[in-house]
């Protein structure tokens, strides 16, 4: 019925990623912020077709090591975002796996 309204937009997102587990609905400046593997979007509420992409990669020496550590490179050695969090009017809190080296930041929003 949803697919008939032609009320449904598909999003691709990345290649080779389903790691799309959090979720953070900022109502006051109209965007859901998606927290991804590698990546961080931000979609406009108005009109979700808009949305950036906040690219947020773990440096190639945490991939070395979890490679080294016998993890799977593609699956298991990235940042995946876990925590989004409003911290103020400009920026958001953000904490990824950083691949088994937990890492959190400020992120500007405007």
């Amino acid at each position: 019925e949803m697919l008939e309204s032609s009320n449904i937009i598909n999003f691709n997102g990345l290649a080779n990623s389903s790691s799309y587990h959090t979720f953070l609905l900022d109502e006051e400046r109209g965007r859901l912020y998606v927290g991804a593997k590698d990546h961080i979007f931000s979609f406009n509420l108005v009109n979700i077709k808009e949305y950036q992409k906040i690219v947020w990669p773990v440096s190639h020496s945490r991939r070395d090591e979890c490679k080294w550590a016998g993890k799977d490179i593609l699956r298991e050695c990235a940042n995946f975002i876990k925590v989004l969090k409003a911290y103020n009017q400009t920026h958001l809190y953000a904490c990824g796996t950083g691949a088994f080296h937990p890492v959190c930041t400020y992120i500007e929003v405007g």
